[in-house]
C-alpha cells in the first residue's frame, strides 16, 4: 500500500484529512520535537480507533510534513507512491 493510500483511508475512516489531523496535533503540541511518536500513536488510537501503522503514518506528516524518500516514488514495490509529495487537503480535492 502506497503512503497516500494509507492517508486517504485514514480520511475515509475517520472523516478528518491528513491536513486536520496535523492542526488537532498541532493543538495539542504533539508538533513538537521532544513529543515521541508513541504518544502520538497512543492519541490516535484512543481517539480515532487508528492502528499502528496508520498512525505512524500521520506521525510522520505531522513531524515532518508532506516530502516523503524518492526511493519509493515511481517504483513497483509495495509502499510505492507517485510523488514525493503528499497530498494531505483530502481525497476529493486531490488533482488527478
Amino acid at each position: 500500500m502506497s503512503f497516500q493510500a494509507y492517508l486517504d483511508n485514514i480520511e475515509e475512516k475517520t472523516g478528518l484529512t491528513p491536513r486536520q489531523f496535523i492542526d488537532l496535533a498541532h493543538e495539542k503540541g504533539f508538533d513538537d520535537a521532544a513529543v515521541k511518536a508513541g504518544v502520538i500513536v497512543d492519541w490516535l488510537k484512543a481517539d480515532y480507533g487508528l492502528g499502528r501503522g496508520h498512525a505512524m503514518a500521520l506521525v510522520h506528516v505531522i513531524k515532518k510534513g508532506p516530502q516523503i524518500d524518492a526511493k519509493h516514488v515511481g517504483t513497483d514495490g509495495v509502499h510505492r507512491d507517485d510523488s514525493e509529495t503528499l497530498w494531505l487537503d483530502g481525497k476529493a480535492t486531490k488533482p488527478a
